[in-house]
């Protein structure tokens, strides 16, 4: 991808149907304004999947009322012929559907150890020990740095916990609200959001081979359809601890 316009968004990877995750319909609001509005995307099993856009665009109050961590005025997720919609988080990540906030969210004054256990409270025993094996296999650098305060970490290893805490789950779906530069060269499927809508969805390859398109949703920032739509989401609430 170019630099210029720099892409900033999300990676989604995995309706009712078995191993699809279907967001149909979703609007979401902060502040008293709609910042997500009627979006829909189906999300194959399997397959990568990244949301972009400019920000302010909508993408991380997507990503956060999938997770369960903002309420929807509207709309449903379906996983398995289940809705999720307005269940907890802790609930919405048994379900198989875990996320990376944007930014390194780990408790900083906590060991790497505590803070991959507190990403299992909600796990059965047996589950919690296989999914911290798990993590460990997959980042072994955090295997000798587990007695170490979060503060303590360097940029690359704080990602690996935050990532190590969604994974520890063993979810079906990871959302993750970075890297989606680098995903669109993996990706299947991808969306562009800009005001709070979709402005583009189709194949990853049609944006790899057309980087047009992809610079020429950034410029609706500029458009009147874009001046009528919100120009940026509310800063998300601070985490009370």
């Amino acid at each position: 991808m170019s630099e210029a316009p720099q892409a900033q968004g999300e990676t989604l990877q995995a309706t009712s149907q078995p191993g699809l995750l279907g967001l149909h319909g979703l609007t979401v609001r902060r502040g008293g304004r709609a910042v997500v509005r009627d979006v829909s995307i189906e999300i194959l099993a399997g397959e990568v999947t990244t949301l972009l856009g400019p920000n302010g665009a909508g993408k991380s109050s997507l990503v956060l009322a999938v997770g369960g961590v903002l309420g929807l005025e509207a709309g449903s997720v379906l996983l398995d012929g289940r809705d999720l919609a307005g269940r907890r988080p802790e609930r919405i990540r048994q379900a198989g559907i875990a996320i990376v906030p944007e930014g390194r969210r780990l408790l900083t004054e906590l060991t790497v150890e505590d803070n991959i256990r507190v990403a299992t409270y909600a796990l059965p025993r047996e589950q919690a020990q296989a999914g911290r094996e798990r993590v460990l296999e997959l980042f072994p650098e955090l295997s000798r740095r587990l007695s170490a305060p979060g503060r303590m970490l360097s940029g690359g290893e704080q990602q690996m916990v935050v990532l190590a805490q969604a994974l520890v789950s063993e979810p079906r779906y990871l959302l993750i609200e970075q890297f989606a530069t680098v995903a669109l060269g993996l990706a299947h499927h991808a969306h562009i959001m800009e005001g709070g809508r979709l402005r583009f969805s189709g194949l990853a390859r049609e944006l790899r081979e057309k980087p047009e398109l992809l610079r020429s949703a950034y410029l609706l920032r500029g458009s009147g359809a874009a001046a009528r739509a919100p120009a940026a989401e509310p800063p998300p609430a601070k985490d009370p601890g």
